[in-house]
């Protein structure tokens, strides 16, 4: 008699070069964040011919239910998110995207095609199981206010509410084969600043006819530093960027504005709050003690990302199980953003990333990039384990 494993590992060989297509498709088809009607309609097809029912929410968003065979009340979410980037893809590759600036170069294909690809193997397993998977395929991750954030006030999480919820994501510098786990505070929370310094412009020989608005921008930058280095407890990551700098003057024009934009992350709520303050505190008071003006715009975004230990913990003995203990790393904080974070602030999480980088095949270029791809033989320890670790959450007490 087969082991769950070999079942699972059996069934995911047999929905891998299905779920390759599936992924090329969507790669060929990207559509940007909360435009993903085709992408969507691509979804509930499939979830059709899988004999899977659901429903949309938040316009593009879609929520399906499989039930286990078995008695179990235990309710397990899965998510992988559509949306992809406004990024040109590099020419020559067969299944380039064909929507020109818009390319799926953060590895949402892979996570929607692997959703299916897990609702396929898990669809054709409801004999082996109790309880019920909810399947979250949600929209907008990449833009403010983050497409969990809607589908959570459209009540994803109720009817019936998960007592826990899995996602992973793409990860090119680890090797395919292996994924990677982390217990606890894992990714930033990420928040856009907006900032005007206005001064008065005029012949860069007369500065002292003028307010420069660079020189004191200049200042600010620097100054804001030391919200990171003398405010923030070092013990609590934090990073403050500057993006976009712009000052229409020239060579011998000083300008009579600056716009700034950049980003602050952090993995603490009490103090990115404190922070907020302190950063539009500073650089007004050094704006008007220089004689001009800022305007200075916070725009909070994503929560921090929090992998609750004893579903994280378990999920990565489940991922030992499946690959071996020299498949499965262990992986330090991530000051990116992911709003999975809304999630994770109102259920058990755990977020977990997946190897698709191949070193030898020249694989290798990082997420956000023209050229970013991945290793497809990553398409198949996604489903597989994704599976695996869900019917052994289920099975636990």
């Amino acid at each position: 008699m087969s082991t769950l494993k070999e079942k699972i590992e059996q069934v995911a060989q047999d929905f891998f070069e299905d779920t390759v297509r599936l992924r090329r498709h969507l790669h060929q088809n990207p559509e940007l964040s909360f435009e993903e009607f085709q992408t969507a309609a691509f979804v509930k097809e499939r979830l059709d011919f899988l004999g899977i029912p659901y429903k949309s929410m938040a316009e593009t968003g879609i929520v399906a239910l499989i039930h286990g065979e078995k008695n179990s009340d235990k309710v397990l979410a899965l998510r992988a998110d559509m949306d992809a980037l406004p990024i040109q893809e590099v020419e020559g590759r067969e299944y380039g995207s064909q929507n020109n600036g818009v390319m799926h170069a953060c590895g949402h294909d892979v996570h929607t095609s692997s959703l299916l690809g897990v609702a396929a193997i898990l669809q054709s397993l409801r004999s082996e199981f109790g309880g019920t998977i909810k399947l979250i395929f949600q929209p907008g991750e990449e833009r403010l206010p983050g497409g969990a954030s809607i589908m959570i006030k459209e009540g994803v999480l109720q009817n019936p509410e998960p007592q826990g919820i899995i996602g992973q994501h793409v990860m090119p510098l680890i090797e395919t084969g292996k994924v990677g786990f982390r217990s606890g505070k894992y990714m930033a929370s990420c928040d856009e600043l907006f900032m005007t310094i206005k001064g008065r412009g005029g012949h860069g020989a007369h500065p002292h006819q003028n307010i420069d608005p660079i020189a004191i921008t200049a200042q600010i930058i620097t100054a804001l530093q030391q919200i990171v280095s003398r405010n923030a407890d070092p013990r609590t990551p934090t990073v403050l960027s500057w993006g976009k700098i712009i000052g229409m003057g020239a060579t011998n024009i000083i300008p009579n504005e600056v716009y700034l934009e950049g980003t602050f992350r952090t993995f603490d709520e009490k103090w990115r709050s404190e922070a907020h303050t302190l950063m539009v505190k500073m650089a007004v008071g050094i704006a008007e003690s220089m004689g001009a003006t800022c305007d200075f715009e916070v725009r909070k975004g994503y929560p921090f990302l929090i992998n609750e230990p004893k579903i994280t913990d378990s999920s990565r003995q489940f991922a030992i199980e499946y690959l071996g203990e020299e498949q499965v790393l262990e992986l330090d904080v991530w000051p990116a953003a992911e709003d999975f974070s809304y999630y994770s602030q109102e259920v058990n999480a755990c977020f977990y990333r997946l190897g698709t980088g191949n070193k030898a095949a020249g694989i290798t270029s990082a997420v956000h990039t023209p050229t970013f791809d991945i290793d497809e033989k990553a398409l198949k320890v996604s489903i597989g384990l994704m599976a695996y670790i869900t019917l052994r959450q289920l099975e636990q007490k």
